[in-house]
């Protein structure tokens, strides 16, 4: 979540990781990220596949009480989303906080 969190700058010049940096920032290959989760009830054991339907579209990793971090792949959740399909891990309802970050984020050009 660098890109998004304004950790990369894509106007500097060289730097350790710029060709893969580069390819993702282009092609828009980041096709997974992690996201804040609310679980409905208590929570299932991190590395428990999260799913959409019968569908895997991710993990959860660390939780803490109802809130916790989970690793997904966004071109499936915003599919699910956009089908109406309920996110499930281990048996229980679970929701993104922002649901709008798992769309594509505009490119950024470099001048």
């Amino acid at each position: 979540n660098m890109d998004r969190l304004h950790g990369v700058d894509f106007e500097k010049g060289c730097y350790v990781g710029q060709e893969v940096v580069s390819r993702m920032q282009h092609r828009g290959t980041a096709r997974t990220r992690t996201v804040k989760v609310i679980l409905d009830g208590f929570a299932p054991e991190p590395g428990t596949a999260i799913l959409a339907g019968d569908k895997p579209v991710g993990t959860i990793g660390s939780t803490s009480g109802p809130h916790g971090l989970a690793l997904i792949r966004t071109d499936r959740v915003t599919d699910a989303i956009d089908a109406g399909l309920a996110l499930t891990a281990g048996g229980l309802g679970l929701r993104l906080t922002e649901p709008e970050s798992v769309r594509s984020a505009a490119k950024q050009t470099v001048a």
